[in-house]
């Protein structure tokens, strides 16, 4: 008899520290964002704690009866005595916790001392994206990024673990070391070094394969290219498959999708256009994955157009706008025509609350696409706009294909769209849509020796 095997729950607390200078509000979408993280890592956020300091305290984050109180936390969930701040399904026994999780990135030291007081692992923001990187990564490239980058984080967090250790944890002797009375601190950091030198250079490898693998997909076809970005959860993979009839990874979690993944547009249309999903950006994305990451972000550089994603149900979405407008400058893509896209207005309430939000999001962001990636209409009607942002260039032509170069005719079909066509006496008759640049290419292909004529036929 087959039976389930259930995964233990894993219980997580947050801490966080308000700052002066930070709001109310802001300060809960970054906790409610921590929480989220925390779910896509498989914890349940069973209590928060936070404390308005000036600062950040300097030898453990948070002050010293915030510790007190967050350790007296943990030891009485261990014995059962948080009866009612447990999940229902637990109030009954003890809940041992497992982590505590800071928002914010911490010092080596601070963490250490933060774990001495309170009696369980912390993790601080930095550390719980790249366990998610850590996981989520299905690509060569991305796997050997998110190395490099827990590589980097790792590094100084070293010195700590060895201190925790104890002295015979330290030192080595000089005997088969490299080095007399070389600490293993110092022989783990230079093979740290030693190893991201290593993944880089497979990483400019792969990325000039890819950039090769690129230009001649550019060559060989005249396409277009779409790049789907946006913050992490706001519907771009479930659009990207309904533009695309592909199967690609839905899933409602953060940083579901790592890896750029580029399918055509569907139905295909002419000019073809492709269309590429990245990975999403979040606030405080540690600046060690915005560059290791930027091999997935190097696709918008390519596009021809940026869909902007946003989950219109969030009442946070202009935080998240601004984030994704920082991100893209940073990778130089800002002066790239964007589309914005407003997706998941099927989560917000009734018709009537739809229709008037809707409104609202079009007169203050003009232009915009409000609309459900799981309605076909909208789909269809976002489709039929992004083939007119791309046939917005292209000119009509005639061309006479004679019927000595009949083997032409798939190239007409491939480049071209073909409003009309006709057989006459010297071959077929084409009246086409195209690019300039594709349709002189045709041309010359079709009447070699004519440039003259041509040059003057494109002057007129």
């Amino acid at each position: 008899m087959h039976t389930e095997v259930k995964e233990k729950p894993r219980y997580a607390l947050v801490a966080s520290v308000q700052l002066p200078d930070v709001s109310d509000v802001e300060f809960e979408a970054s906790l409610t964002e921590l929480a989220e993280l925390a779910k896509t890592l498989g914890f349940q956020v069973v209590e928060t704690f936070v404390q308005k300091r000036s600062s950040f305290d300097r030898t453990a984050y948070l002050g010293v009866g915030k510790r007190e109180e967050i350790g007296q936390y943990v030891q009485r969930a261990g014995n059962g005595d948080e009866q009612d701040e447990m999940p229902p399904a637990r109030a009954s026994s003890a809940v041992e916790i497992d982590v505590l999780l800071v928002d914010h990135e911490i010092s080596p030291s601070q963490a250490r001392n933060l774990e001495l007081a309170v009696g369980c692992e912390v993790m601080d923001r930095t550390m719980v994206i790249l366990e998610i990187f850590h996981r989520n990564a299905r690509s060569r490239a991305a796997r050997a990024q998110v190395e490099i980058a827990r590589l980097g984080y790792m590094a100084p967090r070293l010195r700590e673990a060895a201190k925790l250790a104890g002295p015979q944890g330290r030192q080595r002797s000089g005997t088969g070391g490299r080095g007399a009375g070389e600490s293993h601190t110092e022989l783990d950091r230079r093979k740290v070094r030693d190893r991201i030198a290593e993944l880089q250079c497979e990483i400019v490898a792969m990325e000039q394969e890819r950039k090769t693998q690129r230009a001649r997909r550019l060559e060989r076809q005249g396409l277009g290219g779409v790049s789907l970005v946006g913050y992490t959860n706001a519907g771009k993979s479930t659009l990207m498959r309904a533009l695309t009839g592909s199967e690609v990874l839905v899933a409602n979690k953060l940083f579901a999708t790592l890896d750029t993944t580029v399918r055509a547009l569907y139905p295909e249309s002419v000019p073809r256009v492709l269309v590429s999903d990245t990975v999403g950006f979040i606030k405080n994305l540690p600046h060690g994955l915005v560059a290791s990451f930027k091999s997935t972000l190097e696709e918008a550089l390519d596009a021809a157009l940026l869909l902007h994603v946003i989950d219109a149900s969030d009442p946070g979405f202009e935080r998240q706008l601004e984030v994704t407008d920082t991100v893209l400058r940073e990778i130089g893509a800002d002066d790239v025509p964007r589309l914005r896209v407003f997706n998941k207005i099927d989560h917000v309430g009734d018709e009537a609350e739809q229709a008037a939000w809707t409104a609202e999001l079009q007169q203050r962001y003009p232009g915009c696409v409000v609309m459900s990636a799981r309605r076909p209409e909208e789909v269809a009607s976002l489709h039929a706009r992004i083939v007119a942002f791309f046939r917005q260039d292209l000119m009509e032509d005639e061309l006479l294909l004679p019927w000595s170069a009949q083997q032409l005719r798939g190239e007409i079909y491939r480049h071209c769209q073909v409003l009309e066509e006709r057989t006459e006496e010297d071959g077929s008759w084409f009246r086409v849509r195209g690019e300039p640049d594709k349709l002189r290419s045709l041309r010359a292909q079709i009447y070699p020796g004519s440039q003259g004529r041509e040059k003057e036929y494109w002057e007129v």
